[in-house]
């Protein structure tokens, strides 16, 4: 199960530490690091209303 808060901690901590905003790269350490799908830290980004840059596929720019 996933621990939501937790992983919502994780994206506003490291968001913080990129001017607010989240970079790709990131967020996949932060998925990594907690061991959860991509898709739960994309929805805390949402949610947070944090935006995910630097996209390496080109999905966010």
């Amino acid at each position: 199960m996933v621990d939501r808060e937790a992983v919502r901690a994780a994206v506003k901590e490291a968001a913080a530490d990129h001017g607010g905003r989240l970079p790709c790269a990131v967020a996949q350490e932060v998925a990594r690091r907690l061991q959860v799908p991509m898709r739960e830290v994309g929805q805390a980004a949402d949610d947070l209303k944090i935006k995910i840059v630097q996209c390496q596929l080109g999905c966010f720019e």
